[in-house]
C-alpha cells in the first residue's frame, strides 16, 4: 500500500480521514517542520496543507522526492514546487477531488518508476546496464572520498563465449548469459551494483569493500560459474563454463586523482591479464602493478 504523507500548520483529523477515504493510502500527518525527515517515512505522496507564503518558501529551498498536492484557499502566482509531479486544490476540498487526485500522483509516480526501469536496466538479464552504473560508481567513489572508505570494481568475462554461440545458437547462449547473472545477483548484497557492461561482461561495484574482499567474492563467483550445470537443447552432458575476473580499487595509487574511469579502465586492464595468463582466473590490478 502507497503512503501519503500530509504536512500542516495545525491539527488536520478531518483532511487525514478523507485522504485514508478517498484512496487505498497509509496517511500520517506531520508538522510542517518536520518536512527535512519526510524520506525515512518512505512517502508515495505529499499533502501540504499550509499557507501560501511557507508554500513560497518550500519552492525556494525544498526538491521534493515524490509528487506533490497543495491546498489552498487560492491560487497562488509564481510558486513551483519542484518535485515528481504538483498539482493545486483550491479549498473547499471535497473527497471525489482529493481522491482523483491521489491517484492521479500515484500513476504519475508509477509510470516515472516504469519509465526510469527502463533506462537504467537490461532487457536480457535484468540487471543494471552501463548507463546506471557509472552514475552509481560516480556516487560510491564521491561516497569514499567524502569518508575515506573504499570501493571496489569487478569485470567478469564469460570466457569463450563465442563457442557457446556457435554450437548451439544465440538463443542458448542467452540462456547462459541469463543464468550467470541470476547467480552473481544472488551472490550480492543489498548494497552491490550488478551490471551487464557489455555482451558477455559482467561489472559489480562493492562499496566498502576492499581488493582483498572483493577478491573473495570474484574467486567464490568464479568457483560457482565453473561448477554451474549448463546443459544446452539436444545435448547429454553439461557444457563447461569458464568465467575470468579483473578487480580494481578505490584508492588504487597513492597519489594519483582517481576517477571511475580510471577505476574502470584498472579493472579491464586486470581482465585482460587474467585472460592473456590462461582464462578462469580472477586477477587484481596491484598484482599487475607488481609484476608488468
Amino acid at each position: 500500500m502507497s503512503n501519503l504523507i500530509i504536512f500542516s500548520d495545525g491539527n488536520t483529523p478531518f483532511l487525514e480521514t478523507m485522504c485514508q477515504e478517498a484512496a487505498d493510502v497509509n496517511v500520517r500527518t506531520m508538522s510542517i517542520d518536520e518536512i527535512k525527515n519526510m524520506e525515512q517515512y518512505n512517502p508515495s505522496v505529499i499533502v501540504l496543507d499550509i499557507p501560501n507564503e511557507k508554500l513560497k518558501e518550500l519552492s525556494m529551498i525544498m526538491k521534493f522526492p515524490v509528487p506533490v498536492i497543495a491546498i489552498a484557499d487560492e491560487m497562488p502566482d509564481g510558486i513551483n514546487l519542484r518535485g515528481e509531479a504538483f498539482d493545486f486544490i483550491l479549498n473547499p476540498v471535497t473527497k471525489y477531488e482529493l481522491g482523483l487526485r491521489i491517484k492521479n500522483m500515484l500513476k504519475i509516480k508509477e509510470l516515472r518508476y516504469k519509465i526510469s526501469n527502463i533506462a537504467t536496466t537490461d532487457e536480457l538479464t535484468g540487471l543494471h546496464n552501463r548507463k546506471y552504473m557509472l552514475e552509481r560508481l560516480d556516487a560510491e567513489m564521491s561516497r569514499a572520498k567524502r569518508y575515506h572508505s573504499c570501493v571496489s570494481c569487478i569485470l567478469f568475462d564469460v570466457d569463450f563465449f563465442k563457442v557457446v554461440n556457435d554450437m548451439y545458437g544465440y538463443e542458448w547462449g542467452d540462456v547462459l548469459l541469463k543464468k550467470i547473472a541470476d547467480m552473481l545477483s544472488g551472490l550480492a548484497r543489498k548494497e552491490d551494483i550488478v551490471t551487464r557492461y557489455g555482451d558477455e561482461e559482467f561489472m559489480v561495484i562493492l562499496p566498502d569493500t576492499s581488493e582483498e574482499n572483493a577478491f573473495i567474492f570474484a574467486e567464490r563467483f568464479r568457483r560457482d560459474v565453473e561448477r554451474m550445470s549448463f546443459v544446452p537443447g539436444g545435448e547429454d552432458e553439461r557444457h563447461p563454463v569458464r568465467i575470468s575476473g579483473g578487480i580494481s580499487s578505490f584508492p588504487q595509487i597513492e597519489g594519483v586523482d582517481e576517477n571511475s574511469n580510471t577505476i574502470i579502465r584498472y579493472a579491464e586492464h586486470a581482465l585482460y591479464n587474467a585472460k592473456k595468463r590462461g582464462k578462469n582466473r580472477v586477477i587484481l590490478f596491484s598484482q599487475v602493478n607488481l609484476e608488468y
